[in-house]
């Protein structure tokens, strides 16, 4: 036997056993991994505001916490109003849902004429198996709510903790990261840090305004329409349509055409018609002037990401994915370089893209020697 072989055989043990180890504390601590980014994106968002209150003279602690205080009170205020405007609507809603079941259910008759009764269909529902199963279900499942919110607020903790340290201590963050690398790359990953800041920071800025402008735009519609629970589902479709890329407008529409159609058919394909044209104004017109100089990616780009982002960390992943792209995007443009363009690549572009246009120039054809021995 050779004297190497036992002392490789440890070491390939040795190593196995490391990495068995690495893999079992890396999914033990992914939760707190996913928290820690979601942590790291938010101090990034409130990063521009503490950063100028500080350039002010103001302690970096103490402009963290008031920010915290300001972005807390501003959330609990839209919830408590939100949620006394729809408590009071879901009861009137709950309340007229047998009125509107009627109203379905009639033009269903009067459209297939058919003979439904809205009484037999709940009887169908209350002794189907299916309901009972659920039921038993949802009683056994008490405590697994239970843990499942409990579990919920102290991630909520978690994250709120992490990004406020993030945010108060952000230049030690850095001056401890760049301590460990070389001069040559310090600068590096201070100006991939400040793209993050900008990046991330404007799409919550320019989602934000568009949200407000796509509610207060939906609501004077259905308003108009006379839509039942309109500034509900003007909050529904201003949040939905902007943190939900490209699909989203569509997607936020359909509850308030499901909820138009039994008033009046035609109301429902007036609320289309309107998410229709909304979506082209909101593409062309009102997107391109707020994120030129927040976040400019293109579309397909923007709901790619969301699909991977969804994939790989679920709806955390969908809402953080865009703003990781675009540090990304920007990062490469920043220090990918770039050449220009031949003729002879230029001209083969112009071709293909004007095929069958005999306007068009072609490109002249090379009528140089090829190059043979000598």
């Amino acid at each position: 036997m050779p004297r190497w072989l036992p002392r490789a055989v440890v070491l390939v043990l040795a190593l196995i056993a490391c990495f068995q180890l690495g893999s079992w504390a890396f999914h033990q601590l992914t939760g707190l991994l996913v928290n820690i980014l979601i942590a790291f994106f938010l101090a990034l968002a409130i990063e521009p505001a503490v950063a100028r209150m500080s350039a002010r003279g103001m302690r970096r602690g103490l402009a963290t916490f008031l920010v915290f205080l300001g972005v807390f009170v501003a959330a609990v205020g839209f919830v408590v109003l939100l949620g006394s405007m729809l408590a009071g609507q879901i009861v009137a809603m709950v309340q007229g849902f047998p009125g509107y079941l009627d109203s379905v259910i009639g033009s269903i008759n009067t459209t297939f004429h058919t003979k439904l009764s809205r009484l037999a269909i709940q009887d169908s529902l209350l002794h189907s198996d299916w309901l009972q199963k659920y039921v038993q279900n949802s009683a056994t499942g008490v405590l697994d709510v239970s843990a499942t919110v409990l579990g919920g607020l102290f991630r909520l903790l978690t994250v709120g903790l992490f990004s406020f340290y993030f945010a108060a201590d952000g230049p030690r963050l850095r001056r401890a990261l760049c301590s460990v690398l070389p001069p040559a790359k310090q600068s590096e990953v201070l100006r991939a840090w400040e793209i993050a800041v900008a990046k991330t920071g404007g799409y919550l800025y320019s989602r934000g305004l568009m949200a407000l402008v796509s509610g207060i735009a939906h609501y004077v519609v259905f308003a108009v329409l006379d839509v039942p629970y309109a500034p509900a589902l003007a909050v529904w479709v201003g949040l939905v349509s902007q943190f939900i890329p490209t699909i989203g407008t569509y997607l936020a529409g359909a509850l308030p055409m499901l909820i138009a159609f039994p008033d009046s058919p035609w109301y429902a394909l007036y609320v289309l018609g309107f998410v229709v044209v909304y979506q082209q104004f909101e593409n062309y017109v009102l997107q391109p002037k707020l994120t030129a100089r927040t976040v400019d990616i293109h579309p397909a780009v923007a709901f790619g990401s969301v699909i991977a982002g969804t994939a790989l960390l679920g709806a955390v992943g969908a809402l953080i994915a865009i703003p990781a792209v675009a540090t990304l995007q920007a990062f490469l443009g920043a220090y990918v370089k770039r050449y220009e363009v031949t003729e002879g690549a230029a001209g083969a572009a112009g071709a293909a893209g004007a095929a069958g246009d005999p306007a068009t120039p072609s490109p002249r054809p090379w009528r140089g020697r090829l190059p043979g021995p000598r």
